[in-house]
């Protein structure tokens, strides 16, 4: 009994301390957050680490203890970016996911949309032609059980990084996951992320 809560007690501290990671340091990667608060708690047995909903729900109470102020105006400014992002997108069916979409984007946060494109090279064309400068790179998601490498584009907007995930146009209606049996990966279209804006 004092073993199961021993080791209930260091996956709610290692919780905690990766939603520290998250908030306060940037990281936005459950896994690299878990992997380093593991090290900083003095836990070896890696099989002890919190699930994603155990670290979001001790990052949302991190943020209403210490961030309660500005947290809430963080994440509108970064929806309301994600927002003219996605206008400006719109022929490629875009959509906000990720931290900003679940309103725990911490002090760094990305905006990461996902485009649904005939091609990537479709995406480039419209970046270039609008002379937006742009990092390329790469992306494996799960489109329903199959694995797909993505092009990744990333600009900045005025210190805020935006990624954009190229799917092919006929992925939008797959269930996207980061690994196989994983959770499919909410998202939204511009009309939610307007109401979520919208004066409540």
């Amino acid at each position: 009994m004092s073993r199961d809560r021993n080791r209930n007690d260091e996956r709610t501290r290692i919780a905690h301390l990766a939603a520290r990671l998250m908030a306060e340091d940037g990281i936005e990667d459950y896994a690299t957050a878990k992997r380093k608060a593991a090290r900083q708690a003095g836990v070896p047995d890696t099989r002890q680490l919190p699930t994603n909903e155990e670290i979001e729900a001790a990052l949302r109470t991190h943020q209403a203890l210490y961030q309660a102020d500005e947290h809430p105006q963080r994440v509108r400014m970064l929806r309301e970016k994600a927002a003219e992002a996605m206008h400006a997108l719109a022929r490629f069916n875009p959509y906000l996911t990720g931290s900003v979409l679940a309103g725990n984007a911490g002090k760094y946060a990305d905006i990461n949309l996902q485009l649904y494109a005939e091609s990537p090279k479709a995406v480039e064309l419209f970046l270039i032609d609008r002379d937006i400068d742009y990092r390329t790179g790469q992306i494996r998601l799960y489109v329903g059980q199959e694995q797909h490498t993505l092009p990744v584009f990333t600009l900045d907007d005025d210190g805020t990084e935006v990624q954009l995930v190229v799917f092919d146009a006929d992925d939008v209606r797959g269930t996207v996951r980061t690994t196989p049996d994983g959770k499919p990966m909410e998202r939204a279209r511009l009309s939610a992320v307007q109401a979520l804006l919208a004066p409540g």
